[in-house]
């Protein structure tokens, strides 16, 4: 069975985990602060502070700007769940946006039609590894002096007209969960070029201390381990690697692909698009529903998944909230035809031409 994720861990991850392992030093350490230098230096940043993952990384992200009850933070309706779950964390409010129907990501033009006098921030996800409209929500930002909060959870490495995402907003949060471009196996890093941020969460992410055993705000243990650490650093070594593999795939299933109702990827100019989904659109012409078209797959010997089967504020825990009337129609529509199909680095050059073979018997 192809499968739709897959991680690539080498002998490097496996030398530096046993490397942790002897030292006895398994909590956090050197290790981490090694990874946090190597991983600010990568994404283009002053300072990455480690978490335990991509949630707690944006839980802390929103703490260190004082993101609190009363407060509303416009967030994308089409993403996972803990992009909202952060804000309600705060005790804020999560306000839905709209996305683009060609790249996924939140709409700019949507995203002013939400703002009112209690929105504190914008919360823009790179979804899938496109980059969102960096320069257009910077712009209300600055217009409507709000906090920028990027969500780079499925976007290691992607840029934004030459520059690395997560350093363009007041944090970056980044997730190394298993199905990530790059993997600690959990865990996540938040990014951020201004100091004060960076203290704020180093204190945050360790139980409120200023100093050893002084503790001068509420804070939780999100610390990344050594052994985390000692994998992510292996696995940076790579991204680029898994990235333009990542980018091969993708392009070799956009030349090799053609089917009537099946849309292909969509990649604005100026940035870099790092695949951690290949999506395509099931539209009218498509010669069968998404549900058949998993179960031919699957049949056929290949996985794939949707991401995301319904917009956040349809999920139960939104809808006892009271998030009843949210006009996203674009994120209403998608989310009924998206699917996701592997394009993962450890595919062969064979399991392309199958994946490709196996969807043009459609056409």
């Amino acid at each position: 069975m192809i499968q739709v994720v897959k991680p690539l861990i080498g002998e490097t991850e496996i030398k530096n985990v046993v490397k942790v392992l002897k030292s006895g030093m398994l909590s956090s350490g050197e290790w981490v602060s090694r990874f946090e230098e190597k991983y600010a230096e990568y994404s283009e940043t002053s300072y990455a502070v480690a978490t335990t993952s991509g949630t707690t990384a944006l839980d802390a992200a929103l703490k260190a700007l004082d993101i609190k009850s009363g407060d509303e933070v416009i967030v994308p309706d089409f993403s996972f769940i803990s992009t909202a779950n952060a804000v309600l964390f705060q005790g804020a409010t999560p306000v839905f946006a709209d996305i683009n129907e060609k790249t996924f990501v939140i709409d700019p033009e949507d995203v002013l039609k939400k703002i009112t006098l209690k929105t504190k921030a914008i919360i823009g996800v790179h979804l899938y590894g496109h980059p969102f409209d960096v320069a257009a929500i910077k712009e209300i930002c600055k217009d409507y002096k709000l906090f920028l909060i990027e969500d780079c959870a499925q976007a290691h490495g992607a840029e934004y007209n030459g520059r690395k995402v997560g350093s363009f907003g007041d944090a970056g949060c980044f997730s190394f969960y298993a199905t990530k471009n790059m993997t600690t196996g959990e865990g996540g890093m938040v990014t951020t070029s201004d100091r004060g941020v960076a203290e704020k969460l180093r204190s945050i992410i360790d139980h409120g201390q200023k100093e050893k055993y002084l503790h001068t705000a509420l804070g939780h243990n999100y610390r990344m381990t050594n052994i985390q650490a000692a994998i992510g650093l292996a696995q940076l070594s790579r991204i680029d690697e898994f990235n333009n593999s990542r980018i091969s795939n993708a392009r070799y299933f956009s030349r090799r692909i053609k089917v009537s109702g099946l849309d292909l990827p969509y990649r604005e100019k100026g940035v870099k698009h790092v695949y951690h989904q290949y999506v395509v659109k099931i539209e009218a012409g498509f010669p069968m529903e998404r549900k058949k078209f998993i179960r031919y797959l699957r049949d056929n010997g290949i996985k794939s998944a949707v991401h995301y089967s319904m917009p956040i504020h349809k999920q139960p825990l939104y809808q006892d909230l009271g998030y009843r009337e949210v006009a996203c129609p674009n994120v209403a529509n998608l989310s009924k035809i998206v699917l996701s199909l592997p394009v993962h680095p450890a595919l062969t050059g064979d399991e392309l031409e199958y994946i490709c073979g196996v969807i043009n018997k459609l056409a």
